[in-house]
């Protein structure tokens, strides 16, 4: 239970991260401070639930999309995030594109090294 929580709370601090990047970086990306903590929460949401259903799509219709899938998954996170918060704007397509690499990038550098640095004390405890 516990370890369901903190991959959880890694996962949402990663994407945290990640839509924080494309905040900073694509002007035409914003999300209003208000709605950033829901925008933060919806967007991890939609990615827990489309990510198992576009690997099962893919798997079956488009093999040569599995690699993709987490891409492709944060894509659609930030489309439907964007249709349904109405504090979160992204404008053109080449931001679209620029802002699915950078919040997925974003995301996996957070998930690699958020954990090094918030549970450094614990596993200097287990060796």
């Amino acid at each position: 239970m516990i370890r369901m929580l903190v991959s959880a709370l890694m996962f949402t601090l990663g994407n945290a991260v990640g839509l924080l990047l494309a905040v900073w970086f694509l002007p035409e990306f914003t999300i209003d401070p208000v709605s950033f903590v829901v925008a933060v929460l919806l967007f991890t949401v939609i990615e827990v639930i489309a990510s198992p259903l576009l690997t099962k799509m893919s798997l079956k219709n488009v093999p040569a999309m599995q690699g993709g899938v987490a891409l492709v998954t944060t894509f659609v996170g930030l489309g439907i995030t964007g249709a349904v918060l109405a504090g979160m704007e992204i404008g053109g397509i080449t931001t679209w594109l620029a802002a699915t690499l950078l919040v997925w990038l974003g995301a996996l550098v957070a998930h690699l090294v958020l954990p090094m640095f918030m549970f450094k004390k614990v596993m200097e405890e287990r060796r």
